[in-house]
Order: C-alpha cells, then structure tokens, then sequence
C-alpha cells in the first residue's frame, strides 16, 4: 500500500477534499447557485438517490434527544438529517471547505451544530462525552484510521454506539481498479490494497476485510460488520453478472458498534 508521512498524507488528503466538499461536484448540482436551497437539494437527491441504504443503517430518527457527534461532516447532507431528527448535533472535518458548507447548510434550514475543523486522530472532547458517532466513508482516508477509532470509543459513553461505513477491499469496486491500474498495465503483482490507495480518491485510502474491521473494533463490546452492494460496484459491468456476486463482494462495510 502506498505510504507517505503522517504529516504529508493528512496534508494531501486535506489539499484533495477541501478542492470541493465531498458530493458537490458540477455533474451533481449543475450551474445552480452554489449554497442555495436548489443546490443542497440537488445534492441530497443524488446522495440518497445512489445510497438509499444510509437511512436504513443510520436510522436517524431512532436517536432523537441523543447527543452526537459525526466525524466528516462532508457537505452537511446526514448532518442535516441528524438535526432534523432531534438530535444535539456536533461535527468535525478535517477542511475548512466541508464546515463551512455544512454550517450554511444547517442554516439554510434553521439548524444550528457545533462544528469544528480538527484531525479526528485527536478528538477535543472529554471522555464519555456522547452517545452518539457517526461517520460514512471517511475514516479510511485517515493515515492512522484505528486513532481515530480509539479516539471514537473515548468518546463514547458507556454502552454508547459508532455507526459508519468503510470501504471493502474484497470488493467489484477494488477488483476493477487493479484490472484497470494492474493488469492492464503489466502490473498484476500489485495489491488491491495498492491500487485503492494510489486510485481511490485522495491519497492512501484504505479498504478492508469484514475480519480486518472486526480487528479495529475489537476494543468494542459488540460489533456487526455487513457488507453492502453498491451501485459503484454494478457500474460498467453487465446486470447478469453483478447478480451473481454475493453483497459480500460489496464495496461498503457498515458497522455499529457499542462500547
């Protein structure tokens, strides 16, 4: 796997997401005016449009008066749900361009959420501080994915729960980046793990095994890891045949898990 310094990588990760607030790009909201309501709808749509299954794994409104805290806050679409649902919402990111997204997202719809820009890998708050953390699709783009987790359970309160998402190396997604970027190139001695981490959004972005998640959990009293198709594995690839591959070869692993 591709590997920079801790300080390079997070830098570089950084430089990469605060080009644009993950889900915003033009194919996505057109010529619309950025930071409108048009705008923060056309993201939402497309959002729960590819992955209707969030709401399914979140289940936000089951968590009403709970306090929360949501690492990646992206362009604020989950964050909104979450404070729609009745929670007492906070939020980190690691760019200035998500927070301030989502802060005007929150507004736009007259709700509010303490939002700071930080490196998860150091939360800045006490021990057994919420009930709640949620994150979907960002904590595998940490150089040091299993701090922040360790810092996630800090956090925790007792009996308190993580919900997320983590890429799936054993996946179609992962199996057509080393296609394309190994063994089309005379390279099939490189890893899935390699070409995620080199191809994959920003740089060294990590994908796991179900057994792997397990492992970066395993601090946690109770844990369940459930692999997801996803239309990112379907893409360019004939119906019959991602039929015929269980959801285990999905590229999403979500994950609850109490402390």
């Amino acid at each position: 796997m591709l590997r920079l310094s801790a300080k390079d990588d997070n830098e570089d990760v950084r430089r990469y997401w605060n080009q644009e607030a993950c889900g915003t790009g033009r194919p996505i909201v057109g010529e619309v005016q950025e930071l409108s309501r048009e705008w923060f709808e056309r993201i939402e749509t497309h959002r729960y449009g590819l992955e209707p299954f969030i709401h399914s794994v979140a289940q936000f409104t089951r968590h009403h008066g709970k306090r929360l805290l949501e690492i990646g806050v992206g362009a604020g679409t989950d964050h909104l749900q979450w404070a729609r649902a009745g929670l007492d919402c906070h939020g980190v990111d690691l760019t200035q361009r998500a927070i301030e997204v989502t802060r005007a997202r929150l507004s736009l719809y007259g709700f509010s959420s303490d939002l700071q820009r930080i490196d998860a890998e150091t939360l800045p708050f006490s021990d057994d501080s919420f009930d709640l953390v949620y994150s979907w699709g960002v904590i595998h783009h940490a150089e040091h994915p299993e701090r922040i987790i360790a810092e996630v359970r800090r956090v925790l309160k007792p009996n308190g729960m993580f919900i997320g998402m983590l890429y799936g190396r054993h996946s179609l997604v992962a199996l057509k980046l080393w296609v394309k970027h190994a063994l089309f190139r005379g390279r099939p001695d490189r890893t899935l793990a390699e070409v995620v981490a080199h191809y994959m959004e920003s740089p060294g972005t990590k994908a796991y095994t179900v057994r792997e998640v397990r492992e970066l959990f395993d601090q946690f009293t109770h844990v369940t890891a459930t692999t997801l198709m996803t239309p990112y594995d379907r893409l360019w690839l004939p119906s019959w045949l991602t039929h015929l591959v269980p959801d285990r070869g999905g590229w999403f692993i979500c994950i609850h898990a109490v402390k």
